[in-house]
């Protein structure tokens, strides 16, 4: 084995020991390497999920428009990569359609038929052309007050910590990984006591798999906004209670990254 392959993170690499995709031949060891074939989301929004079988939550939702490159089936569940956020999982085939169509819009509304960043082709009610965005990222996240806290959902219905801080920028135009531990590599980090409105806080919780920590956006000096679970929803609360809630069990600081 490389080593790149040592490190590849297997929540986004599409490898199997029986199955990778051809893109990772030579990178890591399977039985059999194929290329993926192109689908996207038909539906407002599908469930990822780790097993075949699904199980109590997802690890992640596609969003309708966004591209899955599918590289095995069950039944009637499709196993490949979300081309967006790159999550590796298995969903529903009734929910996909064939190709990977470039989108012309993205839905901007957080309360319409279609949620928030929907890939669509053409002008639809609540939508804004690709290529424009919005400014200020905790204004988009300010949209989702009072969204459910579900974990593993991504989108204005319903979301998780690090589902709220993904879409919240992608409508601003930004690149946003799926989990904790890879939002806190955005931006750069600065002290919690330069922690400014608008910068990213994470508390990372090493050893729970995919759910490695909490994320959330720094409002003011002393509140922070994020979807939690203690709360049921997405809210605005003191940071200090935040904090005190989500430390790690060695106490650690949380990450204060400036986007």
């Amino acid at each position: 084995m490389t080593e790149a392959a040592a490190i590849l993170d297997p929540r986004t690499t599409l490898a199997r020991p029986d199955l990778a995709e051809q893109a990772l031949e030579g990178v890591v060891r399977a039985a059999a390497f194929r290329a993926v074939w192109p689908m996207h989301c038909a539906v407002p929004v599908a469930d990822i999920h780790a097993d075949a079988a699904p199980g109590d939550h997802p690890i992640d939702q596609l969003i309708f428009g966004e591209a899955f490159d599918v590289l095995d089936s069950l039944d009637d569940r499709l196993w490949g990569r979300a081309r967006r956020d790159g999550v590796v999982g298995w969903v529903d085939a009734a929910c996909l359609t064939g190709g990977a169509p470039l989108a012309t819009h993205r839905i901007e509304a957080v309360d319409g038929d279609l949620p928030l960043n929907a890939l669509v082709s053409g002008p639809e009610k609540g939508a804004g052309a690709i290529g424009s965005f919005a400014d200020d990222v905790v204004e988009v996240a300010q949209r989702f007050l009072g969204v459910p806290h579900r974990p593993g959902e991504r989108t204005s219905r319903g979301t998780d910590c690090c589902g709220l801080v993904q879409q919240a920028l992608y409508a601003c135009g930004r690149a946003a990984p799926r989990y904790a531990d890879q939002q806190a590599e955005l931006g750069a980090g600065v002290p919690v006591s330069e922690a400014r409105h608008g910068d990213l806080v994470v508390w990372l919780s090493p050893g729970e798999g995919p759910w490695n920590g909490h994320a959330g956006f720094i409002l003011g000096p002393d509140r922070v906004l994020h979807a939690t679970g203690h709360h049921g929803a997405v809210v605005i609360e003191a940071f200090a209670e935040a904090d005190a809630r989500h430390r790690g069990p060695n106490g650690a600081e949380p990450l204060i990254r400036r986007l």
